[in-house]
This record gives structure tokens, sequence and C-alpha cells, in this order.
């Protein structure tokens, strides 16, 4: 799968979530919410030579070592991400629904991530002749 194919999913998936927020859903909300910031994730790792990883896992582990910590994306979009996966592990396989207000955070996040992502990543990355996500 191409960046942009990625960045797009990401781009679907934070509408999604705003959409699933908006019918009171806050569990479908977070999930893709989290799933926004994945994908994105995943874009901006390719974008910048990096494996995309086979897991959420892997995905994230090599965000965090690959982007994070070496100054190529803020810490904060780090934090958001690992904390959007704990929202999404709480909305997907436990018991308790994710609060209205704290999923409404993570929509929130979501969107600062994708458009991060964007913005400091996907742009600078493409030469004159690509088309930018």
């Amino acid at each position: 799968m191409k960046a942009q194919d990625l960045m797009a999913k990401a781009v679907q998936a934070a509408t999604s979530a705003k959409v699933l927020l908006d019918t009171g859903d806050g569990d479908g909300a977070s999930n893709r919410a989290y799933y926004a910031m994945f994908d994105a994730a995943r874009a901006a790792l390719l974008v910048s030579g990096f494996d995309v990883g086979k897991t959420h896992r892997g995905v994230l582990n090599a965000f965090s070592e690959r982007l994070v910590k070496n100054g190529s994306v803020p810490q904060e979009m780090g934090r958001l991400l690992k904390r959007a996966e704990t929202f999404r592990y709480v909305a997907d396989y436990e018991g308790n629904p994710v609060e209205l207000s704290d999923a409404r955070e993570m929509v929130e996040q979501a969107e600062t991530f994708v458009a991060s992502m964007r913005a400091e990543l996907m742009l600078e990355k493409f030469n004159g002749d690509a088309k930018p996500c």
C-alpha cells in the first residue's frame, strides 16, 4: 500500500470517528480515531523510508524509534498515538464503554495527529511532480 493510500484511509477514519461521536457511539469513535492515527503513522513511516511493520505494536514501536526519537515528529504526537491505542483497547475489548467526553478528546487528537503527519511529513517528502496527500 502506498503512503497516499494510507493517508486517505487515515482521513476517512477521522471523518468516520466524528460521525460515530455525533451518534453517541464513544467506543466506535475511539476505535476509528485510533485507526486514523495508526494509518497516518504508517504513511509517515513509509514516506520516511521505513518498514511499516506487520503488527500494531510493530508500527507503534517503529513510529517511536524511527520518527519520534530522531526528532522528525514531536514527542507529543508519539504520546497521542500511544494514548489512542489505550482507548482503542478499552473500546474494543473491555466491558465499560468509553465516555463520550473521552471519545471527543480522542477524535480531536486524531484530527490533530493526522493533520500533523500530513503537514510535517507528507508534504515535505513528496517532490514537486508527486501529488501531496
